[in-house]
Protein backbone atom coordinates (compact mmCIF):
# COMPACT_ATOMS: atom_id res chain seq x y z
CA UNK A 1 0.00 0.00 0.00
CA UNK A 2 1.28 3.50 -1.06
CA UNK A 3 2.15 5.69 1.58
CA UNK A 4 -0.60 8.39 1.10
CA UNK A 5 -3.18 4.86 1.02
CA UNK A 6 -1.38 3.93 4.71
CA UNK A 7 -1.69 7.99 5.79
CA UNK A 8 -5.28 7.83 5.07
CA UNK A 9 -6.53 4.80 6.94
CA UNK A 10 -4.91 5.39 10.15
CA UNK A 11 -7.20 8.43 10.19
CA UNK A 12 -10.28 6.19 9.35
CA UNK A 13 -9.33 3.33 10.88
CA UNK A 14 -10.26 0.47 8.08
CA UNK A 15 -9.07 0.43 4.15
CA UNK A 16 -11.95 1.26 1.93
CA UNK A 17 -14.65 -1.23 1.44
CA UNK A 18 -13.63 -3.21 4.05
CA UNK A 19 -15.44 -3.80 7.40
CA UNK A 20 -14.73 -6.29 9.36
CA UNK A 21 -12.51 -8.56 7.49
CA UNK A 22 -15.14 -8.45 4.83
CA UNK A 23 -15.16 -6.17 1.48
CA UNK A 24 -18.61 -4.23 1.55
CA UNK A 25 -20.75 -3.43 -1.42
CA UNK A 26 -19.87 -0.99 -3.88
CA UNK A 27 -21.74 2.08 -4.89
CA UNK A 28 -24.57 0.83 -7.66
CA UNK A 29 -24.92 2.77 -10.67
CA UNK A 30 -28.24 2.30 -12.73
CA UNK A 31 -27.52 1.14 -16.16
CA UNK A 32 -29.60 3.99 -17.82
CA UNK A 33 -27.33 6.12 -16.08
CA UNK A 34 -24.18 4.94 -18.14
CA UNK A 35 -22.12 7.26 -20.67
CA UNK A 36 -20.57 4.45 -22.14
CA UNK A 37 -18.18 6.48 -24.55
CA UNK A 38 -17.33 8.73 -22.02
CA UNK A 39 -16.97 7.10 -18.54
CA UNK A 40 -14.40 4.29 -17.94
CA UNK A 41 -16.37 0.94 -19.08
CA UNK A 42 -15.72 -0.78 -15.50
CA UNK A 43 -18.87 1.47 -14.77
CA UNK A 44 -20.99 -1.29 -17.37
CA UNK A 45 -19.52 -4.25 -14.94
CA UNK A 46 -20.52 -2.80 -11.52
CA UNK A 47 -24.39 -1.60 -13.26
CA UNK A 48 -25.16 -5.01 -14.53
CA UNK A 49 -24.02 -7.27 -11.59
CA UNK A 50 -26.74 -8.21 -9.59
CA UNK A 51 -24.74 -10.82 -7.18
CA UNK A 52 -23.32 -10.25 -3.47
CA UNK A 53 -21.40 -7.38 -3.68
CA UNK A 54 -18.85 -8.18 -0.71
CA UNK A 55 -16.07 -10.57 -0.51
CA UNK A 56 -13.58 -12.24 1.81
CA UNK A 57 -10.35 -10.85 1.28
CA UNK A 58 -8.91 -14.22 0.59
CA UNK A 59 -11.25 -14.49 -2.07
CA UNK A 60 -9.42 -11.31 -3.58
CA UNK A 61 -6.21 -12.88 -3.02
CA UNK A 62 -7.40 -15.87 -4.97
CA UNK A 63 -8.47 -14.04 -7.91
CA UNK A 64 -5.01 -12.20 -7.46
CA UNK A 65 -2.90 -15.73 -7.89
CA UNK A 66 -5.30 -16.62 -11.37
CA UNK A 67 -4.56 -12.92 -12.99
CA UNK A 68 -1.13 -13.43 -12.32
CA UNK A 69 -1.22 -16.61 -13.81
CA UNK A 70 -3.49 -16.20 -16.68
CA UNK A 71 -1.37 -12.67 -17.45
CA UNK A 72 2.29 -12.57 -16.04
CA UNK A 73 3.57 -15.70 -17.71
CA UNK A 74 2.73 -14.29 -21.18
CA UNK A 75 3.86 -10.30 -20.31
CA UNK A 76 7.17 -12.33 -19.71
CA UNK A 77 8.10 -14.20 -22.62
CA UNK A 78 6.29 -11.68 -25.09
CA UNK A 79 8.77 -9.18 -22.98
CA UNK A 80 11.46 -11.73 -22.98
CA UNK A 81 11.19 -12.37 -26.87
CA UNK A 82 11.28 -8.57 -27.42
CA UNK A 83 14.35 -8.06 -25.69
CA UNK A 84 15.87 -11.20 -27.67
CA UNK A 85 15.03 -9.50 -30.85
CA UNK A 86 16.40 -6.12 -30.67
CA UNK A 87 19.84 -7.25 -28.79
CA UNK A 88 20.30 -9.84 -31.37
CA UNK A 89 22.47 -7.43 -33.23
CA UNK A 90 25.16 -7.41 -30.54
CA UNK A 91 25.34 -11.05 -30.50
CA UNK A 92 25.15 -11.08 -34.44
CA UNK A 93 28.02 -8.77 -34.85
CA UNK A 94 30.61 -11.59 -33.21
CA UNK A 95 29.65 -13.78 -35.87
CA UNK A 96 30.29 -11.72 -39.46
CA UNK A 97 27.24 -9.41 -39.21
CA UNK A 98 29.42 -6.04 -39.08
CA UNK A 99 31.98 -7.53 -42.11
CA UNK A 100 29.09 -8.89 -44.37
CA UNK A 101 27.18 -5.18 -44.21
CA UNK A 102 30.23 -2.80 -43.86
CA UNK A 103 29.26 -2.19 -40.50
CA UNK A 104 32.95 -1.52 -39.54
CA UNK A 105 33.23 2.13 -41.11
CA UNK A 106 32.40 4.45 -39.26
CA UNK A 107 29.82 5.00 -36.46
CA UNK A 108 27.55 2.62 -38.91
CA UNK A 109 27.20 0.08 -36.60
CA UNK A 110 26.46 2.65 -33.91
CA UNK A 111 23.88 3.88 -35.76
CA UNK A 112 21.94 0.51 -36.76
CA UNK A 113 22.00 0.20 -33.40
CA UNK A 114 20.24 3.85 -32.38
CA UNK A 115 18.18 4.19 -35.48
CA UNK A 116 16.36 0.91 -33.68
CA UNK A 117 14.87 4.02 -31.25
CA UNK A 118 14.30 6.12 -33.84
CA UNK A 119 11.43 3.90 -34.84
CA UNK A 120 10.41 3.35 -31.29
CA UNK A 121 9.88 7.36 -30.86
CA UNK A 122 7.90 7.36 -34.19
CA UNK A 123 5.63 4.00 -33.20
CA UNK A 124 5.27 4.83 -29.81
CA UNK A 125 2.13 6.93 -29.94
CA UNK A 126 0.26 5.09 -32.94
CA UNK A 127 0.27 2.21 -31.32
CA UNK A 128 -1.06 3.19 -27.83
CA UNK A 129 -3.67 5.24 -29.62
CA UNK A 130 -4.85 1.97 -31.13
CA UNK A 131 -4.53 -0.01 -27.93
CA UNK A 132 -6.83 2.93 -26.86
CA UNK A 133 -9.68 2.35 -29.16
CA UNK A 134 -9.25 -1.51 -29.74
CA UNK A 135 -8.24 -4.11 -27.76
CA UNK A 136 -5.29 -4.31 -26.33
CA UNK A 137 -4.92 -8.57 -26.83
CA UNK A 138 -6.00 -7.39 -30.83
CA UNK A 139 -2.78 -4.90 -31.00
CA UNK A 140 -0.21 -6.74 -29.29
CA UNK A 141 -0.89 -9.61 -31.08
CA UNK A 142 -0.84 -7.61 -34.58
CA UNK A 143 2.37 -6.14 -33.48
CA UNK A 144 4.18 -8.60 -32.43
CA UNK A 145 3.39 -11.20 -35.21
CA UNK A 146 4.38 -8.34 -37.76
CA UNK A 147 8.12 -7.82 -35.92
CA UNK A 148 8.30 -11.37 -36.26
CA UNK A 149 7.99 -11.26 -40.07
CA UNK A 150 9.81 -7.91 -40.07
CA UNK A 151 12.79 -9.68 -37.85
CA UNK A 152 12.52 -12.85 -40.33
CA UNK A 153 13.42 -10.93 -43.59
CA UNK A 154 17.13 -9.84 -41.67
CA UNK A 155 19.09 -11.83 -44.00
CA UNK A 156 18.14 -9.75 -46.93
CA UNK A 157 19.79 -6.96 -45.80
CA UNK A 158 22.74 -6.98 -47.85
CA UNK A 159 24.32 -3.09 -47.05
CA UNK A 160 23.88 -1.08 -44.25
CA UNK A 161 21.51 1.23 -45.89
CA UNK A 162 19.14 -1.72 -45.96
CA UNK A 163 20.55 -2.96 -42.54
CA UNK A 164 19.16 0.70 -41.53
CA UNK A 165 15.94 0.59 -42.79
CA UNK A 166 15.17 -3.25 -41.37
CA UNK A 167 16.13 -1.81 -37.96
CA UNK A 168 14.07 1.24 -38.39
CA UNK A 169 10.79 -0.63 -39.08
CA UNK A 170 12.01 -3.35 -36.24
CA UNK A 171 11.15 -0.50 -33.96
CA UNK A 172 8.38 0.96 -34.93
CA UNK A 173 6.76 -2.44 -34.85
CA UNK A 174 8.34 -3.55 -31.42
CA UNK A 175 7.52 -0.20 -30.13
CA UNK A 176 4.04 -0.45 -28.56
CA UNK A 177 4.72 -3.04 -26.09
CA UNK A 178 6.04 -2.03 -22.90
CA UNK A 179 3.73 1.13 -22.93
CA UNK A 180 0.77 -1.69 -23.61
CA UNK A 181 2.12 -3.72 -20.67
CA UNK A 182 2.33 -0.89 -18.27
CA UNK A 183 -1.39 -0.01 -19.06
CA UNK A 184 -2.57 -3.88 -18.69
CA UNK A 185 -0.45 -4.08 -15.29
CA UNK A 186 -2.13 -0.86 -14.29
CA UNK A 187 -5.51 -1.93 -15.48
CA UNK A 188 -5.06 -5.38 -13.62
CA UNK A 189 -3.47 -4.46 -10.60
CA UNK A 190 -3.84 -2.08 -7.76
CA UNK A 191 -1.55 0.62 -6.96
CA UNK A 192 0.76 -1.07 -3.91
CA UNK A 193 0.85 -4.66 -6.32
CA UNK A 194 2.16 -3.12 -9.38
CA UNK A 195 5.73 -2.76 -9.03
CA UNK A 196 6.26 -6.14 -8.21
CA UNK A 197 4.32 -7.00 -11.61
CA UNK A 198 6.40 -4.78 -13.89
CA UNK A 199 9.51 -6.27 -12.40
CA UNK A 200 8.39 -9.37 -12.71
CA UNK A 201 7.87 -9.17 -16.79
CA UNK A 202 10.44 -6.18 -17.40
CA UNK A 203 13.09 -8.64 -15.54
CA UNK A 204 12.89 -11.08 -18.64
CA UNK A 205 15.21 -8.35 -20.52
CA UNK A 206 17.94 -9.88 -18.27
CA UNK A 207 17.13 -13.69 -17.58
CA UNK A 208 16.45 -13.84 -21.66
CA UNK A 209 20.33 -13.03 -21.90
CA UNK A 210 20.89 -16.18 -19.97
CA UNK A 211 19.84 -18.32 -22.64
CA UNK A 212 20.02 -16.45 -25.82
CA UNK A 213 24.07 -16.42 -26.16
CA UNK A 214 23.94 -20.06 -26.20
CA UNK A 215 20.75 -20.15 -28.71
CA UNK A 216 22.86 -17.76 -30.91
CA UNK A 217 26.04 -19.43 -30.49
CA UNK A 218 24.72 -22.60 -31.69
CA UNK A 219 23.08 -20.93 -34.48
CA UNK A 220 26.13 -19.23 -35.65
CA UNK A 221 27.93 -22.49 -36.09
CA UNK A 222 25.30 -23.66 -38.70
CA UNK A 223 27.30 -24.27 -41.90
CA UNK A 224 25.04 -23.85 -44.53
CA UNK A 225 24.79 -21.33 -47.93
CA UNK A 226 23.97 -18.76 -46.10
CA UNK A 227 26.19 -16.14 -43.19
CA UNK A 228 26.02 -18.16 -39.75
CA UNK A 229 24.44 -14.36 -38.24
CA UNK A 230 21.70 -14.98 -40.22
CA UNK A 231 20.28 -18.26 -39.82
CA UNK A 232 19.95 -16.38 -35.81
CA UNK A 233 17.31 -14.02 -37.28
CA UNK A 234 15.58 -16.51 -39.26
CA UNK A 235 15.04 -18.22 -36.12
CA UNK A 236 14.21 -15.53 -34.14
CA UNK A 237 11.80 -14.28 -36.69
CA UNK A 238 9.63 -17.31 -36.78
CA UNK A 239 9.28 -17.98 -33.43
CA UNK A 240 8.63 -14.55 -32.76
CA UNK A 241 5.33 -14.85 -35.53
CA UNK A 242 4.09 -17.91 -33.92
CA UNK A 243 4.12 -16.38 -30.06
CA UNK A 244 2.04 -13.25 -32.52
CA UNK A 245 -0.37 -15.71 -33.46
CA UNK A 246 -0.89 -17.58 -29.73
CA UNK A 247 -1.13 -14.35 -28.10
CA UNK A 248 -4.81 -13.06 -30.18
CA UNK A 249 -6.04 -16.53 -28.37
CA UNK A 250 -4.09 -16.13 -24.58
CA UNK A 251 -3.77 -13.02 -24.00
CA UNK A 252 -6.94 -11.11 -21.83
CA UNK A 253 -6.78 -7.63 -22.35
CA UNK A 254 -8.23 -6.13 -19.34
CA UNK A 255 -11.16 -6.84 -16.74
CA UNK A 256 -13.57 -6.04 -18.50
CA UNK A 257 -13.42 -7.98 -21.36
CA UNK A 258 -11.43 -10.78 -20.11
CA UNK A 259 -12.26 -14.56 -21.08
CA UNK A 260 -12.20 -17.31 -18.63
CA UNK A 261 -13.44 -15.30 -15.95
CA UNK A 262 -16.89 -15.29 -14.33
CA UNK A 263 -19.66 -12.83 -13.46
CA UNK A 264 -18.19 -12.58 -9.70
CA UNK A 265 -15.05 -12.79 -10.82
CA UNK A 266 -15.17 -9.95 -13.23
CA UNK A 267 -17.13 -7.92 -10.95
CA UNK A 268 -14.45 -8.31 -8.12
CA UNK A 269 -11.86 -7.52 -10.21
CA UNK A 270 -13.30 -3.94 -11.10
CA UNK A 271 -14.65 -3.40 -7.95
CA UNK A 272 -11.23 -3.97 -6.55
CA UNK A 273 -9.26 -0.90 -8.65
CA UNK A 274 -11.21 1.57 -7.38
CA UNK A 275 -8.25 2.59 -4.74
CA UNK A 276 -6.12 3.18 -8.06
CA UNK A 277 -8.46 6.42 -8.63
CA UNK A 278 -7.04 6.06 -11.97
CA UNK A 279 -9.59 4.18 -14.06
CA UNK A 280 -9.48 0.38 -15.83
CA UNK A 281 -10.60 1.35 -19.51
CA UNK A 282 -12.21 4.33 -21.25
CA UNK A 283 -12.02 4.18 -25.15
CA UNK A 284 -13.06 8.28 -25.46
CA UNK A 285 -9.97 9.97 -26.85
CA UNK A 286 -9.66 13.37 -24.02
CA UNK A 287 -7.43 16.41 -25.80
CA UNK A 288 -8.02 17.98 -22.40
CA UNK A 289 -6.59 15.75 -20.64
CA UNK A 290 -3.37 15.69 -23.08
CA UNK A 291 -3.17 19.20 -22.76
CA UNK A 292 -3.06 19.05 -18.90
CA UNK A 293 0.00 16.15 -19.09
CA UNK A 294 2.03 18.12 -21.44
CA UNK A 295 1.61 20.83 -18.66
CA UNK A 296 2.09 18.52 -15.92
CA UNK A 297 6.07 19.13 -14.21
CA UNK A 298 5.79 15.64 -12.75
CA UNK A 299 5.39 14.24 -16.40
CA UNK A 300 8.67 15.67 -17.71
CA UNK A 301 10.93 14.82 -14.59
CA UNK A 302 9.90 11.34 -15.56
CA UNK A 303 10.50 11.78 -19.29
CA UNK A 304 13.64 13.30 -18.75
CA UNK A 305 14.69 10.31 -15.74
CA UNK A 306 14.21 7.84 -18.54
CA UNK A 307 15.99 9.86 -21.29
CA UNK A 308 19.58 10.08 -19.40
CA UNK A 309 19.02 6.94 -17.72
CA UNK A 310 19.12 4.22 -20.46
CA UNK A 311 21.64 6.37 -22.49
CA UNK A 312 24.30 4.33 -19.97
CA UNK A 313 22.47 0.90 -21.89
CA UNK A 314 23.81 1.27 -24.78
CA UNK A 315 26.89 -0.62 -23.71
CA UNK A 316 24.34 -2.89 -21.74
CA UNK A 317 22.34 -4.34 -24.83
CA UNK A 318 24.55 -2.87 -27.73
CA UNK A 319 28.22 -3.07 -26.88
CA UNK A 320 29.05 -5.71 -23.75
CA UNK A 321 29.79 -8.92 -25.37
CA UNK A 322 32.63 -6.66 -27.78
CA UNK A 323 33.33 -5.04 -25.21
CA UNK A 324 34.13 -8.84 -22.88
CA UNK A 325 35.99 -9.31 -25.90
CA UNK A 326 37.90 -6.85 -25.90
CA UNK A 327 39.47 -7.69 -22.88
CA UNK A 328 40.76 -10.88 -24.32
CA UNK A 329 38.58 -13.48 -24.27
CA UNK A 330 37.19 -15.79 -27.32
CA UNK A 331 34.00 -15.06 -29.63
CA UNK A 332 32.62 -17.96 -27.22
CA UNK A 333 34.28 -16.90 -24.01
CA UNK A 334 32.40 -13.41 -24.38
CA UNK A 335 29.45 -14.80 -25.21
CA UNK A 336 29.05 -17.25 -21.92
CA UNK A 337 30.31 -14.05 -20.38
CA UNK A 338 27.45 -12.39 -21.32
CA UNK A 339 25.15 -14.63 -18.89
CA UNK A 340 26.31 -13.63 -15.42
CA UNK A 341 25.14 -10.34 -16.65
CA UNK A 342 22.12 -11.39 -17.68
CA UNK A 343 21.14 -13.57 -14.21
CA UNK A 344 22.20 -10.79 -12.57
CA UNK A 345 20.25 -7.83 -14.30
CA UNK A 346 17.38 -10.16 -14.48
CA UNK A 347 17.51 -10.74 -10.16
CA UNK A 348 17.81 -7.27 -9.75
CA UNK A 349 14.81 -6.42 -11.75
CA UNK A 350 12.67 -8.38 -9.66
CA UNK A 351 14.03 -7.88 -6.65
CA UNK A 352 13.92 -4.21 -6.14
CA UNK A 353 10.69 -3.80 -7.29
CA UNK A 354 10.12 -6.79 -4.68
CA UNK A 355 11.08 -4.66 -1.90
CA UNK A 356 9.09 -1.71 -3.15
CA UNK A 357 6.07 -3.91 -3.04
CA UNK A 358 6.86 -4.84 0.47
CA UNK A 359 7.71 -1.48 1.94
CA UNK A 360 5.24 0.50 -0.26
CA UNK A 361 4.02 2.44 3.17
CA UNK A 362 7.53 3.60 3.83
CA UNK A 363 7.80 5.81 0.41
CA UNK A 364 10.97 3.71 -0.89
CA UNK A 365 9.91 3.94 -4.82
CA UNK A 366 12.09 7.05 -5.41
CA UNK A 367 15.17 6.08 -3.21
CA UNK A 368 15.36 2.71 -4.81
CA UNK A 369 15.37 4.31 -8.30
CA UNK A 370 18.26 6.85 -7.22
CA UNK A 371 20.36 4.00 -5.75
CA UNK A 372 20.00 2.18 -8.85
CA UNK A 373 20.80 4.80 -10.61
CA UNK A 374 24.19 5.43 -8.99
CA UNK A 375 25.13 1.85 -8.66
CA UNK A 376 25.47 2.03 -12.31
CA UNK A 377 27.13 5.14 -12.38
CA UNK A 378 30.22 3.63 -10.59
CA UNK A 379 30.14 0.61 -13.10
CA UNK A 380 30.73 3.35 -15.86
CA UNK A 381 33.44 4.70 -13.31
CA UNK A 382 35.23 1.66 -12.87
CA UNK A 383 35.28 0.91 -16.75
CA UNK A 384 36.35 4.35 -17.50
CA UNK A 385 39.71 4.30 -15.06
CA UNK A 386 40.08 0.45 -14.56
CA UNK A 387 43.69 -0.88 -16.35
CA UNK A 388 42.74 -3.02 -19.19
CA UNK A 389 44.60 -5.59 -17.35
CA UNK A 390 42.33 -5.63 -14.57
CA UNK A 391 39.65 -8.22 -15.87
CA UNK A 392 38.16 -9.28 -12.60
CA UNK A 393 37.68 -5.52 -12.01
CA UNK A 394 36.22 -4.96 -15.79
CA UNK A 395 34.21 -7.82 -15.80
CA UNK A 396 32.56 -6.77 -12.45
CA UNK A 397 31.84 -3.37 -13.75
CA UNK A 398 30.06 -5.02 -16.90
CA UNK A 399 27.95 -7.22 -14.34
CA UNK A 400 26.76 -4.65 -12.19
CA UNK A 401 26.12 -1.73 -14.93
CA UNK A 402 22.58 -2.83 -15.97
CA UNK A 403 21.69 -2.42 -12.19
CA UNK A 404 19.74 0.61 -14.02
CA UNK A 405 17.32 -1.15 -15.53
CA UNK A 406 15.76 -2.51 -12.15
CA UNK A 407 15.34 1.68 -11.07
CA UNK A 408 13.56 1.48 -14.86
CA UNK A 409 11.36 -0.71 -13.27
CA UNK A 410 10.58 0.75 -10.56
CA UNK A 411 9.92 4.27 -12.10
CA UNK A 412 7.35 2.19 -14.84
CA UNK A 413 5.16 1.46 -11.66
CA UNK A 414 5.61 4.64 -10.02
CA UNK A 415 4.91 6.37 -13.43
CA UNK A 416 1.77 4.30 -13.97
CA UNK A 417 0.15 5.00 -10.63
CA UNK A 418 0.88 8.12 -10.10
CA UNK A 419 -1.12 9.20 -13.41
CA UNK A 420 -4.70 9.07 -13.66
CA UNK A 421 -7.34 9.60 -15.87
CA UNK A 422 -7.36 7.07 -18.95
CA UNK A 423 -5.98 9.31 -21.89
CA UNK A 424 -3.26 10.84 -19.65
CA UNK A 425 -1.99 7.54 -18.16
CA UNK A 426 -2.16 6.26 -21.11
CA UNK A 427 0.17 8.89 -23.15
CA UNK A 428 2.09 9.15 -20.19
CA UNK A 429 3.11 5.22 -20.73
CA UNK A 430 4.01 5.96 -24.19
CA UNK A 431 6.05 9.62 -23.36
CA UNK A 432 7.63 7.32 -20.79
CA UNK A 433 9.10 5.30 -23.40
CA UNK A 434 10.07 7.68 -25.88
CA UNK A 435 12.00 9.28 -23.24
CA UNK A 436 13.70 5.51 -22.57
CA UNK A 437 13.98 5.54 -26.55
CA UNK A 438 15.64 8.84 -26.90
CA UNK A 439 18.13 7.67 -24.50
CA UNK A 440 18.63 4.56 -26.36
CA UNK A 441 19.22 6.26 -29.85
CA UNK A 442 21.81 8.86 -28.25
CA UNK A 443 23.99 6.01 -26.26
CA UNK A 444 25.07 3.98 -28.97
CA UNK A 445 26.18 7.04 -30.85
CA UNK A 446 28.36 8.30 -27.54
CA UNK A 447 30.49 4.89 -28.16
CA UNK A 448 32.55 5.76 -31.49
CA UNK A 449 34.57 2.92 -33.36
CA UNK A 450 37.39 4.67 -33.11
CA UNK A 451 36.99 5.26 -28.60
CA UNK A 452 37.57 0.95 -28.70
CA UNK A 453 38.33 -0.94 -26.96
CA UNK A 454 38.30 1.99 -23.95
CA UNK A 455 35.07 3.95 -25.25
CA UNK A 456 36.53 6.63 -22.98
CA UNK A 457 33.81 9.78 -24.06
CA UNK A 458 30.85 7.19 -23.95
CA UNK A 459 31.63 6.08 -20.66
CA UNK A 460 32.02 9.58 -19.75
CA UNK A 461 28.56 10.86 -20.79
CA UNK A 462 27.12 8.15 -18.96
CA UNK A 463 28.76 8.62 -15.37
CA UNK A 464 27.05 12.08 -16.30
CA UNK A 465 23.93 11.21 -17.42
CA UNK A 466 23.01 8.48 -14.48
CA UNK A 467 24.12 10.51 -11.69
CA UNK A 468 21.75 13.55 -13.42
CA UNK A 469 18.79 11.15 -13.64
CA UNK A 470 19.08 10.19 -9.88
CA UNK A 471 18.86 13.98 -9.29
CA UNK A 472 15.55 14.12 -11.05
CA UNK A 473 14.27 11.81 -9.22
CA UNK A 474 15.10 13.26 -6.02
CA UNK A 475 13.08 16.15 -7.10
CA UNK A 476 10.18 14.46 -8.10
CA UNK A 477 9.96 12.98 -4.98
CA UNK A 478 9.58 16.29 -3.47
CA UNK A 479 7.30 16.94 -5.33
CA UNK A 480 4.74 14.52 -5.09
CA UNK A 481 5.63 14.92 -1.49
CA UNK A 482 4.65 18.67 -1.51
CA UNK A 483 1.44 18.33 -3.29
CA UNK A 484 0.27 15.16 -1.03
CA UNK A 485 0.82 17.69 1.51
CA UNK A 486 -1.01 20.46 0.31
CA UNK A 487 -4.06 18.07 -0.63
CA UNK A 488 -3.87 16.67 3.24
CA UNK A 489 -4.25 20.59 4.10
CA UNK A 490 -7.45 21.09 2.25
CA UNK A 491 -8.88 18.70 4.76
CA UNK A 492 -10.32 16.23 1.43
CA UNK A 493 -9.00 12.60 2.61
CA UNK A 494 -8.07 9.95 -0.16
CA UNK A 495 -10.91 8.66 -1.16
CA UNK A 496 -12.24 6.25 -4.42
CA UNK A 497 -16.08 7.79 -4.88
CA UNK A 498 -15.31 8.85 -8.05
CA UNK A 499 -12.09 6.50 -9.40
CA UNK A 500 -14.56 5.22 -12.47
CA UNK A 501 -17.65 7.84 -13.08
CA UNK A 502 -15.65 10.73 -14.22
CA UNK A 503 -12.43 9.43 -15.07
CA UNK A 504 -10.64 12.29 -13.21
CA UNK A 505 -7.51 13.21 -13.91
CA UNK A 506 -4.55 12.78 -10.71
CA UNK A 507 -5.09 17.04 -11.05
CA UNK A 508 -8.81 17.19 -10.76
CA UNK A 509 -9.24 14.60 -8.21
CA UNK A 510 -8.67 15.86 -4.85
CA UNK A 511 -9.23 12.50 -3.50
CA UNK A 512 -5.63 11.71 -5.46
CA UNK A 513 -2.43 10.82 -3.20
CA UNK A 514 1.02 10.49 -4.72
CA UNK A 515 3.18 7.02 -4.40
CA UNK A 516 6.98 7.99 -3.83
Amino acid sequence: MDTSTQDSLSDKGKPPHVADHIETPVEKTTTDNIDTTHTDEAMKVLARYTGDESWEPTEEKRLVRKIDWRLLPLLCLTYGLQYYDKAMLSQAALFGLREDLGLLVGNRYSMSAAIFYLGFIVGAYPTMFLAQRYPIHHVASGTVTLWGICLILTPVCHNYQSLYAQRFFLGLLESGISPMFMMIVGGWYKKNEQALRMGVWYSFTGYVSIFSPLINYGLGHIKGSLSSWKYMYLFAGALTIVWGITLEFVLPPDPVHARGFSERERFISVARMRTNNSGVRNTHFKMGQVVELFLDIKFWLVFFTAFLAMIANAPISTFTPIIINSFGFSTLESLLLVIPSGFYAGTMMLIMPYIAYKYTAKGIRSWLVIGCQLVSMVASLLLLLLPLDQTGGLLFACYILPTLGAGYAVLMGLQIGNFAGYTKRSLSSSGLYIGYCLGNFVGPLCFREQDYPRYVPGFIVTVVTTFIAAVLVLIYRIICLYDNRRRDATGVLEGFENAYQDDLTDKKNPQFRYTV
